[in-house]
Formats: structure tokens, C-alpha cells, sequence
């Protein structure tokens, strides 16, 4: 028989083995605890970043987020004082963010009203999505007009492209006027030259074609069912062209026949400058038989570089300055478009009459009257929509008259920056309202805000 001592010995033992097996079996279920704890935190906070993260992308590529309006366009003054600079900057930060897909880019809207308008406007045969269009300048090298369509215009306007390339005017070239909210150009219409101009366009086509499983031939004859400019339905890539600025008044015509061949594939409207301020002489081939000439020349030239290869040319139209505003000046340029066979006329550029741009009762600061003051550059800006409409009113009325058969596009553009512009320019006689000034100063939303302010005019006008 065991004896006393060793039987509590053995309880002994046996109390401290259950003892630790069940302070181990305590350990492990508290260990096991804090791991679950851990990992639903951990899973809570990847999920909010995640979302957070897909909110914020939204949020900031949407263009009709107040991002792009009241904090863009400051920065990019404030942290640019030279107005060139801003507009390299932002043109290389728009290339960047598309080739990305993290640019700005307008939506549909999450419960769109049933009332609202239809904004579709039919150009040329082509029915457009809506009659908001982006001007030239703004994409001078045709870098970026995939985004500029992603920021809601129904047209979009690349150039001015000139035969050979060149610099433009010296730096500083390009001034802002904030207190009118205008700006002064004298670019001198700065340009990577037609050749490299239609490589770029070439190249685009391409990569649209490789993705819809197509070849080049497919896109240009038609068959791909987008229009051979834009690539998108219901959109218009309107390309610019001018001539060089060392080329004399009679060798113009073949600068601007030159163009005329090398990009008229690409384009789904070819648009000849002869009103830019900033190239000596320009502006003098507006005047009667000499545009009719001119016309005629970029014409035959788009028609023959394209046939064969395109079902149908594009369509021509000619840009007229702000400044020929007298009747004959107009009946004058309405003959050398009907003369001619081009397919319309865009109303507008910058004017050199800068001091009379400055609004009744607006004070503007002696550097901005410096500025207005000097002999060179253009003005565009709000102030300029008055002159706009006129002269929208003026080429609708003699494009219109009964001698002339069939009836003539009108672009206008100059000075516009809301809905309410952009309805009363339409109801004038124009097809497309065109901003420029307008989005460098409202930012990218400013095409999705103007629609949206147009649908409550026209709703407005409806209900009275």
C-alpha cells in the first residue's frame, strides 16, 4: 500500500496537469480571438480605403463635380502666372490622365429626368449628340481630342495647322485679363507642321481600327459606322488650317491646298483659317475674289485627296473674323461661300478692337489695360458674346436669301459661357455654340455645364 505522503504527492501532480492544460486550452481561445478581431479589422479598413478610394476616383473624373470649376482653373493661375504655361501644363496633364483613364470625363446621371430636352442636333447628316462644341487653340497639335470628346462636346476643333512647321510669335505670347475674365493671344499660330499633324491622326485611326478588329481601309471608306474624323458616333472632328507665316498673299493658296490634302482623310470637317489677328495678312484674304480663289483651291484639294479612299469628302468651312462686321464685308464673304461649294461658315475669332471688349462700369487694373493696349494679339471672352450674335444674326440672314438654294452651316463661336448664350446663339441661326475662353476659365465641366443650363432654358421656355 502506498503510503499517505505519496497519495497527496500524486494528487498534487494531477491538480497542477489540469491546472495547466486548462490555462493552455485559455491561452489559444484568446489567441484565436484577437487574430478573428484583427483580420474583421483589417478586412473593415481595405474595404472602406477600397471604397473611399472608388468614391473619390468618381468624384474627381466626373465633370460635373465642383473639383473642376472653383479649384482647377485657380490653381493652375496660381501656380502659373505665364497663361502658356498654364495651358502646356494642363494639355500634357489631360494627354497624361486619358492614356491612364483617370481623366475627367462626363457621365450619365444617375436618375436622369424624362422631361429634359433632347439636346441632338443634326450637322452635315451627321446627328449630333448635343451642339456644344470646343474651339481651336485649346488643341493645337491634335494631342488630345479623345479627351476633349470625353468632356461631353458634341464637335471638336484641332489646329490651326500650318503646311510646314513653325514657332509662332516670341514669348510672351499668351495674357489674361481676370477682371473680364478674357484673354490676350498672339500665339502667331504656333504649329508641328501638316505632315506631322497627319501622322498623329493617322496613328489614331489605326489604333481605333486594331481595336474594333478592323484595318484603316475599313474606317475611312465608312464601314466601321463612326465618323472617319471623331471615331465616336454622333460627334465631328473639325481640323484647322492656315498658311505659314513667311509664305507671301500669292503663294497662300498653295499652303492652304497642301494642308488641305495631307488631313483632309482625318478630318470629318476641314476648317481654313483667314481670320486669325496674329499672321500679317491673313485676314486680307477674307476680301471677294480672292476668297473665292482660295476656297475653290481648298475644295478641288480635299475632294481629290480623297477620293478613293473615303465614301465621302469632309465637308469645308471657313473662319471669319469678328472684325469684318459691316454688311458689304459679310454679303461679301456669304458670295465667296456660295461661289466656292464650301458647306458653311464658323463666325468668330479673337478681335483686335481689344479696348472696346472691356464692359460699361467694369474696372480693370492698369496692367490689364497695358495689356488690352498692345498693338498685337486677339481678345476672346464673355464680352465679346454680343458681337457674336450679331454677326451670327447677319451671316443667317444672307446665307439665307432666296438666290442662294439649299442652306449653309453656321458655327459660332466668341464669348460664350453658359446655357442661356448657348440656346439664344442657336435660336439666332448658328448649329453649333462653340467655347473657348469659357473652359479656360469654368475649367472641364464647363461643356456638361452649359448643356445642363441649356435643358433648363429650353424646359423654362416649354413651361411658358
Amino acid at each position: 500500500m502506498s503510503s499517505p505522503l505519496l497519495r497527496s504527492r500524486t494528487a498534487l501532480q494531477s491538480l497542477r496537469s489540469r491546472s495547466t492544460t486548462c490555462n493552455s486550452t485559455r491561452r489559444y481561445a484568446s489567441t484565436s480571438s484577437t487574430s478573428t478581431g484583427g483580420g474583421f479589422r483589417l478586412f473593415a479598413y481595405g474595404s472602406a480605403t477600397l471604397v473611399g478610394a472608388v468614391v473619390g476616383y468618381i468624384y474627381v473624373t466626373d465633370t460635373r463635380s465642383a473639383f473642376h470649376h472653383y479649384l482647377v482653373p485657380p490653381a493652375l493661375r496660381a501656380l502659373f502666372p505665364d497663361a502658356e504655361d498654364a495651358h502646356h501644363f494642363g494639355t500634357a496633364a489631360l494627354k497624361s490622365l486619358y492614356s491612364l483613364g483617370l481623366h475627367p470625363r462626363e457621365r450619365a446621371r444617375l436618375s436622369p429626368d424624362p422631361s429634359d430636352p433632347n439636346l441632338s442636333a443634326e450637322v452635315f447628316g451627321v446627328k449630333l449628340d448635343n451642339p456644344i462644341g470646343i474651339s481651336a487653340g485649346l488643341d493645337k497639335d491634335a494631342d488630345i481630342p479623345d479627351a476633349l470628346f470625353a468632356l461631353g462636346a458634341g464637335v471638336v476643333e484641332v489646329g490651326g495647322c500650318t503646311p510646314k512647321p513653325q514657332p509662332g510669335n516670341p514669348k510672351p505670347r499668351v495674357w489674361r485679363v481676370p477682371s473680364i475674365e478674357g484673354m490676350v493671344n498672339c500665339y502667331g499660330l504656333n504649329s508641328v507642321g501638316a505632315d506631322a499633324m497627319a501622322m498623329k491622326l493617322r496613328q489614331r485611326l489605326r489604333v481605333y481600327a486594331h481595336s474594333q478588329g478592323l484595318e484603316e481601309e475599313d474606317v475611312l471608306s465608312g464601314n466601321a459606322g463612326v465618323p472617319v474624323g471623331s471615331l465616336t458616333p454622333g460627334r465631328l472632328l473639325l481640323v484647322q488650317v492656315a498658311k505659314n507665316k513667311e509664305t507671301p498673299e500669292k503663294d497662300a493658296v498653295a499652303d492652304y491646298a497642301y494642308c488641305a490634302s495631307r488631313l483632309a482623310q482625318y478630318a470629318d470637317v476641314l476648317v481654313v483659317n483667314v481670320s486669325s489677328p496674329n499672321t500679317a495678312g491673313l485676314r486680307d484674304l477674307q476680301s471677294g475674289d480672292k476668297l473665292v480663289g482660295l476656297l475653290d483651291a481648298v475644295v478641288g484639294a480635299v475632294r481629290a485627296s480623297t477620293k478613293g479612299i473615303r465614301a465621302t469628302p469632309p465637308k469645308v468651312m471657313v473662319k471669319v473674323s469678328p472684325d469684318e462686321d459691316s454688311d458689304a464685308q459679310v454679303k461679301d464673304i456669304v458670295r465667296a461661300v456660295w461661289e466656292s461649294g464650301v458647306d458653311g461658315v464658323i463666325v468668330g475669332n479673337t478681335t483686335r478692337r481689344k479696348m472696346q471688349a472691356i464692359p460699361a462700369g467694369v474696372p480693370v487694373t492698369n496692367r490689364e489695360k497695358g495689356i488690352l493696349m498692345m498693338a498685337d494679339g486677339g481678345f476672346s471672352g464673355p464680352s465679346m458674346y454680343g458681337r457674336t450674335l450679331d454677326l451670327v444674326k447677319k451671316y443667317r440672314k444672307w446665307l439665307d436669301v432666296p438666290s442662294f438654294k439649299g442652306k449653309k452651316v453656321i458655327f459660332a463661336t466668341g464669348g460664350i459661357t453658359n446655357g442661356k448664350e448657348a440656346a439664344e446663339i442657336r435660336e439666332a441661326g448658328a448649329d453649333v455654340a462653340m467655347v473657348y475662353t469659357g473652359l479656360v476659365y469654368g475649367g472641364s465641366g464647363t461643356v456638361t455645364r452649359i448643356k445642363d443650363e441649356m435643358r433648363r432654358e429650353i424646359k423654362g421656355d416649354k413651361k411658358e
